[in-house]
């Protein structure tokens, strides 16, 4: 895979991320082995988990840390992978109350640390965001964190491009470790998000793809393929959950046309709707979830497109 700069970083990253939402629950750790190895063999080198994955599941509190941490450690790769993992996100039983303190960070960092089995963590992404804290307080424990040693880098997800901006221009005045990167809910479908269960969640919508465009911001999206809402949809076998999310006037239009760019291209709707992220003026990796090698595989081919500027304005029709 060839390797993606972030800007004021010394990143250089695929343009694909392997996700662990599942890894050592519902997808075992044998499982999972396999899934990295084939991302690794293959060129990727962009590991994405979260403090708070699988806690919502018998004894998965801390299952996607350790079992990541447990592959790096067996493959011996930590110098050649970036770990990314996330903290700060609220109780899952009070998703209202922000967890955003100093306190609270630096818990869930440490954590972290101990479960991955690292030193520290090349980028830290805040989870949520708490638009009641001042973005001079998140600038100031994050810059002390980097200081420390704990972090190289932090970015925000689900932060709008408003509190980014405040915050980055606080950071840059002050001569601080700003934001590098966001990572929305992004994907070729526009989402329904009023529709969505967690409020929480914010998504990569037009203003924020005007936002990264000018910018240059990177964008580290989830769900970056939209549950696989064309394909399911191509195949006749969306679920109720799927037409919640991602049913709406939009993406019968962007359906259309995705089908379309699939066949002048000769590859799949997978494809398409990986590479009009991959494809951005700004860079764009996508987080991907496979289950499989072969669901990997699929993702894989994406790289072997890159749509022109017209392509992605094609498929951007409202």
């Amino acid at each position: 895979m060839r390797r993606i700069a972030f800007p004021n970083t010394d990143l250089q990253v695929a343009p694909i991320v392997m996700g662990s939402t599942d890894a050592g629950t519902t997808l075992p750790e044998a499982e999972v082995f396999a899934l990295f190895d084939a991302y690794f063999d293959a060129g990727g080198n962009f590991l994405d988990t979260a403090h708070v994955y699988a806690v919502w599941r018998p004894h998965g509190a801390g299952a996607s840390e350790r079992t990541v941490g447990q592959w790096i450690k067996t493959r011996g790769v930590r110098d050649q992978v970036t770990i990314a993992t996330k903290g700060a996100h609220p109780f899952l039983d009070s998703m209202h109350v922000p967890r955003m303190s100093q306190a609270e960070i630096e818990s869930d960092l440490d954590e972290s640390l101990e479960r991955l089995g690292v030193d520290v963590i090349d980028l830290y992404w805040l989870h949520r965001d708490a638009v009641n804290v001042p973005v001079e307080d998140i600038v100031g424990t994050m810059d002390e964190l980097v200081r420390a040693g704990k972090i190289r880098y932090w970015g925000g997800s689900n932060w709008t491009p408003e509190r980014i901006s405040a915050a980055n221009l606080f950071a840059r005045s002050y001569g601080l470790a700003g934001l590098v990167a966001s990572q929305p809910l992004g994907s070729l479908a526009r989402a329904n998000m009023a529709a969505i269960p967690d409020q929480t969640l914010v998504d990569l919508n037009a203003a924020a793809l005007d936002f990264h465009r000018e910018t240059g911001l990177p964008v580290v999206p989830y769900t970056s393929q939209a549950k696989g809402y064309f394909t399911k949809r191509a195949e006749n076998r969306l679920k109720p959950d799927d037409r919640l999310w991602f049913d709406n006037p939009t993406n019968d239009r962007r359906f259309e046309r995705v089908q379309e760019l699939a066949r002048r291209y000769g590859t799949t709707i997978t494809a398409v709707a990986l590479a009009y992220l991959t494809s951005q003026s700004f860079p764009c990796t996508p987080i991907i979830g496979p289950r499989n090698v072969a669901q990997f595989r699929e993702s894989l081919a994406a790289l072997d497109l890159t749509l022109t500027p017209e392509d992605i304005a094609y498929l951007e029709v409202d």
